[in-house]
């Protein structure tokens, strides 16, 4: 990554205004409208395929059954309460999306694309501000590389791309105000740094990991005048005290969705021997993108040999070293791996996250962090095949296409993978046949399907490969509890479950399914499903369940309290309609609510004949 001019100013004579004024801004967007447009074409073209994609994994959590967008809560929770979680003006996007086009997966897996081809744009116009050679190639590998197609054909990574777009910006506006420093209007140099500030803000209320933007901003100052400055990192105070709010917050939240599990427990001398594998294995991923998996296997970190920390002792070095001779050819490969290594800082381990109870590493964590050594990758082809190009052979252009090509091949061939959950979970467990989690997922789907044969392989093979997995022996319990003369097996893994997960509202709600089927004991069914609600007050199957339960006591007054409960956390599950309709039946007089609640559910199951069969007939003994 290295400036266009030939001739590189004398760090040792320049002063400050005379470096930042010589990074004048790139030409207008009207006179490079082309390039721009290519980028965003070609990045449409690579993620064609995912038009035909549908929802995956936990796109329920944050869209398809996230309560704050599909009801009963709303704008006004994304932004007040914990379901914010560390993006609540991503959560706000797919609200309005919701609201435009309900949960048609199309739209949402158009508007992640556009908005990583829009990031694509807008690297190109910092790294042009930034005067680095080969600017628009450099956006051009980073819009194809196949990494990305974790982040942009996975809906969720809205997340990613749309933190993306505003970092992007508080960048490209922050080099405006750090270049106009040399005598441009005070009015424009105001607007631009608010602007910064804004897209700063916005950044961290898209994702969290965007934290690292004032350091990155720090890195692109000293990369413009060659040297620290007190006067840049005082005009970055807003932006640092944005960061630490936004990192507080993220440690809380985190907190509440379970990082703070004991399994994640992890001394600091292994988290920081972990961090320098985490290092390698992304600059690895980038120079060579196979096998790319949603699921990497999780490493064992042994922090008693000294040999576990080479790897980041290695990056540690590296580092040292490319400061140490910053200046002449390998600045911008210092400023390079110096950004690769500030981006990832989120994301090496140091602090929990959930996702680490899986995998050290997943590819959509170096979307910011990729930006560094391909820009790097970039300037080092442009200048080894003698950009500019004019008048010279053709050759050096068609290499270019060719790489971009490849790149733009392999990226659409990992589209598939992410399809929808079963393809998901298959090209998991092809590539990664240990990854626990993809069993027991693609088991749900298989028991969802109505395969129960299929389910309890998956089930028992995320056993094998991970035994204390609670999630797999809540999941088996449930379904060998449906099945003749198996209960005690659903009992002792259902047990299992709350032995190694006590809180775990899955489990004590599936055993009170069990002790609901099983004579002489409704109480504890209902202590169970009492208990669900206790860990889950927002689970709406679990008061359905204690519904039914505390209406088989003939407790119908408490019985109707909770079909409500569960009614208003789900108004669109029919089946709480029409259980509610006979909890009311039961009650003499409130025949007219009964026939309320099977009109809600056939509207929603118009073609039930017996629920329409029902209805007529209480029309026709009222008076």
């Amino acid at each position: 990554m290295s400036r266009s001019p030939k001739n590189e100013t004398d760090r040792g004579a320049a002063t400050a205004r005379p470096a930042a004024a010589a990074f004048q801004l790139a030409p207008s967007w009207r006179r490079d409208w082309l390039p721009g447009l290519a980028l965003l074409v070609m990045t449409l073209i690579a993620y064609e395929r995912v038009r035909h994609a549908g929802f995956m994994w936990d796109d329920d959590r944050h869209l398809t059954a996230n309560p704050v967008i599909v009801g009963p809560l709303g704008l006004m929770d994304i932004w007040t309460s914990r379901a914010a979680r560390i993006c609540p003006l991503t959560l706000t996007t797919f609200w309005m999306e919701h609201a435009l086009w309900g949960l048609n997966p199309l739209p949402y897996h158009v508007v992640n694309v556009f908005m990583h081809g829009a990031c694509a744009v807008l690297l190109w116009r910092v790294l042009k501000s930034l005067r680095v050679r080969g600017a628009w190639l450099g956006a051009a590998l980073w819009a194809l590389h196949p990494v990305q197609a974790e982040t942009v054909a996975w809906i969720t990574e809205l997340k990613n791309t749309q933190s993306c777009l505003f970092y992007l910006l508080s960048a490209l506006f922050f080099v405006r105000w750090l270049a106009a420093e040399g005598g441009a209007a005070r009015d424009s140099r105001a607007r631009d740094y608010a602007l910064a500030l804004a897209s700063a803000a916005m950044a961290m209320a898209s994702k969290s990991s965007t934290v690292v933007l004032p350091v990155a901003l720090l890195l692109c100052a000293w990369w413009i005048s060659g040297r620290w400055r007190w006067r840049t990192l005082i005009a970055l105070l807003p932006v640092f005290a944005m960061s630490l709010a936004s990192g507080v917050l993220t440690l809380w939240t985190q907190r509440l969705e379970g990082a703070n599990d004991p399994e994640l427990s992890r001394a600091l001398p292994e988290r920081i021997a972990a961090a320098g594998n985490v290092v390698w294995f992304y600059l690895g991923k980038l120079i060579w993108p196979n096998p790319l998996i949603f699921i990497y296997p999780r490493w064992h970190v042994d922090w008693t040999h000294a040999a576990t920390y080479l790897p980041s002792a290695a990056a540690c070095l590296a580092l040292l070293i490319l400061w140490w001779n910053r200046e002449g050819r390998i600045r911008p490969v210092f400023f390079s791996f110096a950004y690769f290594l500030v981006a990832l800082l989120p994301v090496l381990g140091l602090v929990d996250t959930y996702f680490w109870r899986y995998s050290f590493v997943g590819d959509h964590f170096q979307y910011l962090a990729s930006i560094g050594p391909l820009a790097l990758a970039a300037a080092a082809i442009t200048t080894s095949l003698g950009f500019p190009w004019k008048g010279r052979s053709v050759l050096a252009p068609l290499l270019c296409g060719l790489l971009l090509s490849v790149l733009a091949a392999l990226t659409a061939r990992e589209c598939p993978k992410y399809h929808d959950t079963e393809a998901l979970w298959q090209s998991t467990i092809a590539e990664n046949p240990g990854a626990w989690l993809a069993h027991n997922n693609l088991g749900m789907i298989y028991e969802h399907r109505g395969d129960p044969e299929k389910a309890i392989s998956q089930y028992e093979e995320a056993l094998r490969q991970k035994g204390d997995y609670a999630g797999a022996h809540s999941n088996l319990g449930a379904i060998l509890s449906r099945m003749p003369g198996r209960s005690n097996e659903a009992i002792a893994h259902l047990q299992e479950a709350l032995r190694l997960q006590p809180n775990f509202a899955a489990a004590h709600n599936n055993l009170g399914i069990v002790w609901h089927n099983t004579p002489g004991r409704l109480n504890d069914a209902v202590a169970e499903f009492k208990e669900t609600l206790r860990i889950n007050p927002d689970l709406a199957e679990a008061h359905n369940n204690l519904a039914n339960a505390l209406r088989k006591a003939d407790l119908m007054d408490d019985a109707i309290t909770e079909y409500k409960e569960a009614i208003r956390l789900m108004p669109g599950y029919a089946d709480f309609h029409f259980n509610l309709a006979g909890a009311l039946l039961r009650i003499p007089g409130r025949e007219n609510e009964a026939a309320e609640q099977l009109e809600a559910f056939l509207r929603i199951k118009p073609e039930n004949e017996m629920a329409r069969q029902l209805l007529a007939q209480i029309r026709a003994n009222l008076p």
